[in-house]
């Protein structure tokens, strides 16, 4: 059973010259205790996909069509309040930058206590006792006196913890993390990372982790799903997305990280940008980068079909691509 299913999400965004779509039809579902890691460039849509889960699309962003389900119900089209009470209950949120998501003026035991009491019905001494609790599970030391420590009185990537911790406040059956590590040193990137991994195992949680570096994906996620120009190019079983990519775009990702095992002067690269959503290519979006671009690329568009053990949406997945 899954705890959240997307199906067929499209977000626009209008504006005076029509309507921009950024998420073009995309359907993916997490189990309870998967982290399913979501990855692409800048601009192929990763980042809307989580705001559009959570409810925090800006305007003139909207869900044009499609279902998003959380434990079977529908949540996509909930109102602004009722989103309020499953958001922080029921889905919590990583973003990147710790410091917008905490505020400077309360200390950071106030947030955490204020978050747990929003949604259960606990005593303020209860509340203290689980922001604690809370703090030390996230691998806060000394959590009894920094409790009463403010956000400007934390390392990044203490912080990061802090906003872990409030994440997980309300115990969320989900949690989405929005390129949570980006921020981070690399040893810290580590810590957090481990951190998520345990969440999952220790809390039963399902995360949905956004992210543009396939090292975290490789390290963290049971499953991947590959995004480019607001839909998903590829997804499986993350092992095999990595070392047998069924798709030029993931490949491209793949070859593009340095291997300290193979001596040469250059890394590979994709060549060209990701299009803009005004100018996205006819057929397959991918095919003006496409190293095995071939006619009918450029008039058609492929789906996600079986590829092995991953589904690709290229007219070359399962015939050896």
């Amino acid at each position: 059973m899954s705890l959240l299913c997307v199906k067929n999400l499209v977000v626009e965004f209008p504006n005076r010259r029509g309507t921009l779509r950024a998420i073009d039809g995309i359907s993916f579902d997490i189990a309870p205790g998967e982290i399913l890691g979501v990855v692409g460039e800048s601009g192929a849509g990763k980042s809307l996909t989580g705001a559009s889960i959570i409810g925090l699309l800006e305007p003139p962003g909207r869900i044009a069509s499609g279902e998003i389900l959380l434990e079977g119900q529908r949540i996509d089209n909930l109102t602004n309040d009722e989103l309020r009470h499953i958001r922080g209950r029921k889905i919590g949120a990583i973003f990147q930058d710790p410091l917008t998501s905490l505020n400077p003026l309360y200390s950071v035991g106030k947030q955490l206590t204020e978050t747990i009491q929003a949604h259960l019905p606990v005593s303020n001494a209860e509340a203290r006792r689980r922001a604690i609790d809370l703090l030390k599970d996230t691998g806060i030391p000394a959590a009894e006196q920094r409790i009463d420590h403010y956000p400007h009185q934390f390392s990044g990537g203490m912080r990061q913890r802090v906003v872990i911790a409030l994440a997980l406040a309300a115990e969320p059956k989900l949690i989405v993390a929005d390129e949570p590590t980006t921020a981070l040193d690399v040893s810290i990137q580590a810590q957090i990372i481990s951190l998520l991994k345990n969440i999952c195992k220790n809390r039963g949680a399902a995360v949905m982790l956004i992210t543009h570096d396939m090292g975290v994906i490789a390290e963290t996620c049971d499953r991947v799903a590959v995004m480019y120009a607001g839909r998903i190019v590829e997804i499986g079983p993350v092992h095999e997305v990595i070392n047998q990519p069924a798709h030029p775009y993931t490949a491209g990702l793949m070859a593009s990280i340095p291997d300290i095992t193979q001596d040469r002067d250059y890394l590979n690269q994709i060549d060209g940008a990701m299009p803009r959503l005004n100018a996205i290519p006819t057929g397959c979006a991918f095919n003006p980068r496409c190293p095995k671009v071939f006619d009918r690329c450029q008039v058609e568009r492929p789906e996600l079909v079986s590829a092995g053990a991953t589904r690709a949406a290229c007219w070359l997945a399962g015939v050896g691509a």
